[in-house]
Order: structure tokens, then C-alpha cells, then sequence
């Protein structure tokens, strides 16, 4: 499968764009995880953003990238999506490695920080990161904050 990655900072965002990235968001946090939240919290404005398009131009990965500071003390990733059709293809791995590549390239290389969902501990094990603090439940799911250094 290949996904062409694009980033791009929310006031370089074509209306289209910014449809597809809320359409997604909507998609996978509020109506799949059953999860009523304030999904714009105009952290977006501050952060870049991580789109990954399939070959036929959908949407089908997003993530956001912040620098240290705004969300974190450290750099940070969140926001991490996989649109359901294209899970179990290794699609997660790939967008996890972008998204530290171009947290990088915009920001150096440094430590960086998540709020995980509990049950992904693993998955983000797998990049470095480690839990950090005690969970927490945000939006009725519980989280952990995790750093990679």
C-alpha cells in the first residue's frame, strides 16, 4: 500500500483539507469509540499536521504534531488515526515513524511526550516510549502519559 505523507501547519489548510482531517477525527473518536468530546479544541491552530493519503486521494492517517511547549514541556504527537478499512496492514507503524521524522525535521530532535490511550501502551512501547505517570481517565476513556527520550 502506498500513502503519500504531507505536512502542513492549520493556516496552510485548503477547506477541503481541513473537512476531510475534522471528517476522520469525527469518524474514529467520536462516533466508533462512542465518545462525546470537544474534538476542536483550538489546539490546531498550533500544531502541524500529519496526512497520509492512499493512492486513490482518501484520507486514511492523521496526526498532530506540536512543538515543546504547547502541549507538553516536550514535543508532542496526538490526534494518531488510522481510518478503520486501512487498520492491520502495519499502516499505524508507518504513520508513528512519519510523524517522529517530521516532529524531528521541524523540531529537532528531542524527547517527546503523548497521552496514550491504555490499551495502545504497547504499540507506542514499540517506538520508545514509556509510561511516564499514573493513568487517567480523559473523556471516559483511561490514558497514560507517555515519553519517549
Amino acid at each position: 500500500m502506498t500513502i503519500r505523507w504531507h505536512c502542513i501547519a492549520f493556516d496552510s489548510f485548503p477547506p477541503l483539507i481541513l473537512y476531510d482531517v475534522l471528517r476522520l477525527r469525527s469518524e474514529v473518536f467520536v462516533v466508533e469509540q462512542n465518545c462525546v468530546f470537544q474534538d476542536i479544541d483550538r489546539q490546531d491552530l498550533d500544531a502541524y499536521h500529519l496526512l497520509g493519503y492512499s493512492e486513490g486521494g482518501e484520507l486514511v492517517a492523521y496526526a498532530r504534531l506540536f512543538p515543546a511547549g504547547k502541549s507538553y514541556d516536550e514535543a508532542s504527537i496526538g490526534r494518531v488515526i488510522v481510518a478503520q478499512p486501512y487498520r492491520n496492514f502495519g499502516l499505524g507503524r508507518d504513520l508513528m515513524r512519519q510523524a517522529l521524522l517530521h516532529s524531528d525535521a521541524l523540531f529537532g530532535p528531542q524527547p517527546n511526550k503523548i497521552g496514550a490511550q491504555q490499551h495502545l501502551e504497547g504499540f507506542y512501547n514499540g517506538f520508545g516510549y514509556e509510561q511516564c505517570g499514573p493513568m487517567y481517565v480523559e473523556d471516559g476513556i483511561p490514558h497514560i502519559p507517555m515519553r519517549r527520550a
